[in-house]
């Protein structure tokens, strides 16, 4: 692909990641406006705003493979594995603002791609249990959604947080929040 042309499809993608996060309803030619290129471009590629809705599902699942990738959660020690993987988390869920669940429903391939990467996190949040940084008393489960819903926050709900702080935070609220008394 063209420098260009790729430079082109990661503004639509990224202006359509954000324009249908906030309207659903948000046109093609408003998206591709936003981008800076022309509505042909767009149609071109992608003939229909459901074909750009699964190409920003895609985006959006090989950023977040990225970033678990990075944080090396099996290999790495529990603190630093969270802090890495929440510090890329929370700027790659500010890119890219659509809602998961709206894309699982809408893309069963996507949907199985989703899932495999929940499990990793399940498998992480399963191992800092195993090792003792959570509390016994708490479930597994409820750390995970626990952690899901401080990302969420650090991500959307506090927007000047930088993303090492927000990594701070998290891994202090998680660890020592439900940490081992």
């Amino acid at each position: 692909m063209r420098a260009d042309a790729a430079r082109n499809l990661s503004a639509v993608l990224r202006t359509g990641a954000r324009l249908l996060a906030e309207d659903p309803s948000t046109s093609m030619g408003t998206i591709a406006a936003e981008a800076g290129v022309d509505r042909r471009t767009v149609y071109r590629r992608f003939p229909t705003r459901e074909a750009l809705l699964a190409a920003v599902f895609q985006a959006k699942l090989d950023s977040a493979e990225r970033v678990l990738d990075e944080a090396r959660l099996v290999e790495a020690p529990v603190a630093v594995a969270l802090h890495r993987y929440v510090e890329g988390i929370v700027p790659m869920s500010r890119e890219w603002p659509v809602d998961v669940r709206k894309m699982m429903r809408a893309d069963p391939a996507a949907s199985v791609r989703r899932q495999a990467q929940s499990a990793r996190l399940d498998r992480f949040v399963q191992r800092a249990a195993d090792e003792g940084l959570l509390r016994g008393d708490v479930p597994v489960a409820w750390a995970r959604a626990t952690l899901d819903d401080l990302v969420d926050a650090a991500a959307h709900r506090f927007p000047e947080l930088e993303p090492p702080r927000a990594a701070d935070l998290v891994v202090d609220t998680l660890l020592n929040g439900l940490g081992r008394r």
